[in-house]
């Protein structure tokens, strides 16, 4: 199966881009295919590469990881980053900003999309 997942919340506001991660993970390793993660509204804050949590697990480095070893398509929506501050010099690497467009293809090309947070 094909999953496109949206995020909707940031990494340490509530639990719901960890579930998105732990989810991701487990699709993955039951041999799902993930045609994109789009990070919308608060969700863009997990591109964050200053974030850097003490005592925590730095689920943004988790993202961009994922995308490392996997090539999945990590996207934060444009407008949300335009008015949280986010630009590419803050974005980690395997994240891309880009428009509701690329949600579009994400919804376009999966069988199924779920969305965290909200």
């Amino acid at each position: 199966m094909k999953f496109g997942v949206v995020v909707l919340e940031g990494p340490y506001q509530h639990e719901a881009a960890d579930s998105a991660y732990q989810f991701v993970q487990a699709a993955r390793a039951r041999d799902h295919e993930i045609v994109g993660i789009f990070f919308y509204m608060d969700g863009i804050h997990n591109a964050n590469k200053f974030q850097k949590p003490p005592g925590e697990r730095n689920l943004s480095a988790l993202w961009s990881k994922l995308h490392e070893e996997s090539g999945v398509d990590c996207v934060a929506c444009v407008a949300g980053s335009t008015w949280r501050g986010m630009n590419e010099d803050i974005a980690l690497p395997g994240f891309r900003i880009a428009g509701l467009g690329q949600l579009a293809m994400i919804i376009q090309n999966a069988d199924r999309v779920i969305t965290f947070g909200g």
